[in-house]
């Protein structure tokens, strides 16, 4: 049976994304060999990853010669260097700006469970508040994590470079402490009604 999976910021071919993000590699070549492996370790030929953009940054031969090597059905979130990636579109299953996944999940309500979608962190996203998650990329592990929010970065420079399945996010997500703000509070209701 098929796997889910979800990651983001390869910087497939970024010789500067080592300095930048202090990745543990000697050069661009290690970096790319090293995520391909990495990838290919949990990833099966079947199963399914939500990349949340910024895969490729490097021409495009060497990008489909990489993509060729990654095992997983591509569903690629766009991140704000992807250009190359939308030059490929066969190379994904689909290409979008945001997305919504619904998972079966018997821990879920309704036994579904809501993730948006998104290279940016949000604040607030769809559902939030009735315990959907949130999941992003782009800030290579910069932003510090909230426990009060269900939301947290899936980029690789935070998963031991490589991709990480749904069950591990359902783990982290169960350590968080899930505090609701709901946007339609009863303060907000009265002030329209004096309106």
């Amino acid at each position: 049976m098929e796997q889910i999976f979800f990651t983001s910021d390869h910087h497939f071919g970024h010789a500067n994304i080592i300095r930048y993000s202090e990745r543990p590699f000697a050069d661009v070549e290690e970096m790319n060999e090293s995520l391909i492996t990495n990838w290919n370790a949990v990833v099966g030929e079947n199963d399914i990853v939500y990349h949340l953009g910024d895969i490729f940054m490097t021409p495009l031969p060497a990008a489909k010669a990489i993509r060729r090597q990654l095992n997983g059905r591509i569903r690629l979130i766009r991140g704000n260097h992807d250009k190359v990636a939308e030059s490929m579109p066969d190379a994904f299953e689909w290409i979008k700006d945001l997305y919504e996944v619904k998972i079966p999940d018997p821990d879920a309500v309704e036994g579904r469970r809501r993730i948006v979608l998104c290279h940016y962190a949000m604040r607030v996203w769809n559902k939030a508040h009735h315990g959907a998650w949130h999941l992003y990329g782009h800030s290579h592990g910069s932003l510090p994590d909230d426990p009060n929010s269900l939301s947290f970065d899936v980029g690789v420079d935070c998963h031991f470079y490589m991709p990480i399945s749904f069950e591990r996010v359902k783990r982290i997500m169960a350590d968080k402490r899930f505090v609701p703000i709901d946007h339609h509070g009863a303060d907000q209701e009265t002030q329209l009604e004096s309106e």
